[in-house]
């Protein structure tokens, strides 16, 4: 299948998903993409094999928006991470199909082996980057890096869908310093 065809047939499955409220149908999706219902079918293999495509591509394009290729400030350690924070938040708040990837469809199986995915690698990365951050004093020697960084990656994913939830949503600006505050408390980061 070639990559414009692949495009088409996630951000096409992205839109219905979006307007059906987490359901979509491959006959809507094919109709939407400008290709045969088989051929979504011959390249996903089933409805829940394109879900799992279209979160991919969401969390490739967070990854690259608050992680991996994120763009942040090169000031001191906290500053960065808050920064990481707020693009985070941004992106969330931006991306019309986060509601439905940290809400309605977070517990889909599809949905669930690509976020795990996601978030073992997040695991994986924020443990060394506390790490460096104790072996540099920025952060509390004593804390266990493994067991800090869950519970950061739990407490803003948390946050961030109670904001999506609610209306108004809060400023996304006045989120992030919430957010950073609780965070910064546990580590105790020196600025």
């Amino acid at each position: 299948m070639s990559t414009n065809t692949r495009e088409r047939l996630i951000g096409a499955a992205e839109a219905e998903l979006i307007g059906g409220h987490g359901h979509l149908e491959m006959q809507a999706v094919a109709r939407r993409a400008k290709v045969s219902v088989g051929l979504a079918y011959h390249h996903f293999g089933s409805k829940s094999g394109l879900i799992a495509a279209v979160v991919e591509a969401f969390y490739e394009q967070l990854d690259a928006a608050a992680f991996t290729n994120a763009r942040l400030p090169s000031g001191s350690w906290a500053e960065r991470e808050k920064a990481r924070i707020g693009a985070y938040v941004a992106f969330h708040y931006a991306h019309p199909f986060a509601p439905l990837v940290v809400g309605a469809l977070s517990r889909s199986p599809e949905v669930l082996d690509v976020e795990t995915a996601f978030t073992s690698r997040q695991l994986a990365d924020g443990e060394g980057m506390i790490r460096a951050a104790q072996r540099d004093g920025i952060v509390r020697p004593d804390l266990d890096a493994a067991l800090t960084i869950a519970m950061m990656i739990g407490a803003v994913r948390q946050a961030v869908l109670g904001a999506l939830t609610r209306e108004p949503r809060p400023d996304p600006a006045a989120l992030t310093d919430e957010i950073w505050s609780f965070i910064a408390a546990a580590l105790r980061p020196v600025a």
